[in-house]
């Protein structure tokens, strides 16, 4: 049975700054690949946490119908947030542990959304370690991020 993949990566320079989203969308039936898929968007006033939500956001939200999923990020944030995290934040009325609101909310709650119409198994991996399709989505992320990197200069 076809395995469906997304790694998605985000960048930002200057944290806020200009910043860009990836990810890959890969179908593979075993070591054969069957389609591949490049997505990249950005901002130009953002954050590295929010670019990581967003790439795996729109590879979500790509998806024309429920899909079995895996989504391999570099962000623990993002992987420990939706696995863990957000089941407390809800319980808490979208409030922390030490009762502060949660930051990027509106992406959190986009982000649960994106996911319900889906089966997704989450995975972590180191960036910047050699794995040629989390090297991919960061290319998309910082192609996503060139053109408000322009404007930002000019």
């Amino acid at each position: 049975m076809p395995e469906l993949f997304a790694y998605t990566d985000g960048a930002c320079s200057g944290n806020p700054g200009p910043g860009g989203w990836g990810a890959l969308l890969i179908a593979r039936d075993g070591a054969t690949l069957l389609k591949e898929r490049e997505l990249a968007g950005g901002e130009p006033d953002t954050t590295n946490n929010r670019m990581e939500l967003m790439a795996a956001i729109q590879a979500l939200e790509s998806l024309t119908r429920p899909s079995s999923i895996i989504v391999v990020t570099d962000s623990a944030y993002v992987k420990n947030g939706v696995t863990s995290w957000i089941h407390g934040w809800k319980r808490n009325g979208w409030k922390t542990a030490d009762k502060k609101p949660v930051k990027n909310v509106e992406l959190w709650q986009r982000l649960e959304q994106a996911q319900a119409r889906h089966q997704v198994e989450w995975r972590w991996i180191k960036g910047h370690a050699g794995h040629e399709e989390n090297e991919r989505a960061d290319a998309l992320a910082r192609s996503g991020m060139a053109p408000f990197k322009k404007s930002a200069k000019a």
